[in-house]
């Protein structure tokens, strides 16, 4: 939207905004207790979108403070609001089709064939790519993107 206001940033280019992405783990006190398996109850997640290379950190803080004056209310939740780069590394990843709640086999799917290529998952830190919109897809419909970071053995 920033064109349509004036200020575009250098580079600028017409582009479709990317999926909706989450990196998820289990929570500090889950780990402290020793749990290796996920529990809903034990999550915590960090959302993203992706940005297009033409956006910078200074033009992200820019939008930020633009979005602040737009919307004083908001302005404790947009202060929270990060721009970083994020590289996953080494990973090993598939397409889940289907419910959320059925990720678990699609992991397990994963984590044998890496095993098969010499390789091993590194944590339960893992990232989902949201790829169809849960307000308007059916749950068996569904296609998430999982990816999880991995090293040789």
């Amino acid at each position: 939207m920033s064109p349509k206001q004036g200020f575009a940033p250098k580079d600028y280019y017409e582009y479709t905004v990317y999926p909706l992405e989450g990196i998820w783990d289990i929570s500090n006190e889950a780990k402290a207790k020793g749990i290796k398996e996920f529990n809903k109850d034990d999550l915590v997640f960090q959302l993203m979108i992706r940005q297009p290379r033409f956006v910078t950190d200074d033009f992200a803080d820019d939008v930020i403070k633009r979005s602040i004056k737009k919307k004083p209310q908001l302005q404790q939740l947009l202060e929270k609001a990060e721009f970083r780069s994020i590289t996953d590394g080494l990973s090993g990843q598939m397409m889940h089709l289907g419910p959320y709640d059925d990720e678990p086999a699609s992991f397990k799917q994963m984590e044998d064939h890496v095993a098969e290529q010499g390789y091993r998952r590194t944590s339960l830190t893992h990232r989902e790519i949201y790829l169809s919109d849960v307000r308007k897809v059916e749950p068996a419909k569904l296609k998430t993107v999982l990816r999880f970071q991995a090293e040789k053995l």
